[in-house]
């Protein structure tokens, strides 16, 4: 779970993070602040994994606030202004949203996020035991111990179970970050497994249950070192 706030002045730009965040399971709201000077006292006392923060606003703004914090949580800036987005970076912002901005926009955003959580073992529980997709305009979660493997077709990958095939818009490059190493592998450019799934290696072709997926020859040297 992300314990995430919102800093912004704007009531529908508020109502809009609202709605968005109800709709991922991964993201607990904890509270609201009109101006960055409420959020900074709150954040003095008070552990917050994500803010979802406002550039313009009165009394405080957003890079104040960022100034001002010397322990930063994970940020996704969020606004209207876009000349904003490089002094942002400047502050490790995880993500830029420029408004209006989509809610498939708003969970690559938030992905990112869990990407790096997961990364530096910030919530081990989704690097252990699951991860959340987005699929269309859900989040799903999926239990690492169901994945048999990941096969990616053409801008999509496919997350394939015993029981389902999820389908979603993430990278290969996305999902191995937020796959646990050890437990996972790529051995083709289209295809990443559970090494605890293989059933048997018969001339550099794996087999999982009836699929049989062949090992990319810039692949095989890896692969095998890992096995051994």
């Amino acid at each position: 779970m992300i314990n995430c706030i919102i800093i912004e002045d704007a009531p529908l730009a508020v109502e809009k993070l609202k709605n968005f965040i109800s709709k991922v399971p991964l993201l607990h709201l904890v509270c609201t602040f009109e101006n960055g000077l409420e959020a900074f006292d709150y954040l003095q006392t008070n552990t917050i994994d994500l803010l979802f923060l406002d550039i313009q606003m009165e009394q405080f703004t957003g890079l104040q606030l960022l100034k001002a914090l010397h322990t930063r949580p994970y940020i996704i800036i969020v606004s209207a202004y876009g000349e904003y987005a490089v002094q942002g970076f400047e502050y490790d912002v995880t993500d830029y949203l420029l408004k209006p901005y989509s809610f498939e926009r708003f969970l690559k955003a938030v992905n990112k996020v869990q990407a790096e959580m997961s990364s530096t073992s910030i919530i081990p529980s989704i690097s252990r035991e699951y991860i959340f997709l987005k699929t269309e305009y859900r989040m799903v979660r999926i239990n690492l111990c169901d994945i048999l493997y990941v096969e990616g077709k053409g801008a999509y990958l496919h997350v394939i179970t015993e029981t389902a095939r999820i389908m979603t818009l993430l990278s290969f490059k996305e999902i191995e970050s937020l796959l646990p190493s050890e437990q996972f592998i790529r051995i083709h450019k289209s295809y990443l497994i559970a090494i605890n799934k293989i059933d048997n290696i018969e001339r550099n072709v794996v087999k999982i249950g009836n699929v049989r997926i062949p090992v990319g020859k810039s692949y095989l040297k890896d692969f095998y070192q890992r096995l051994q």
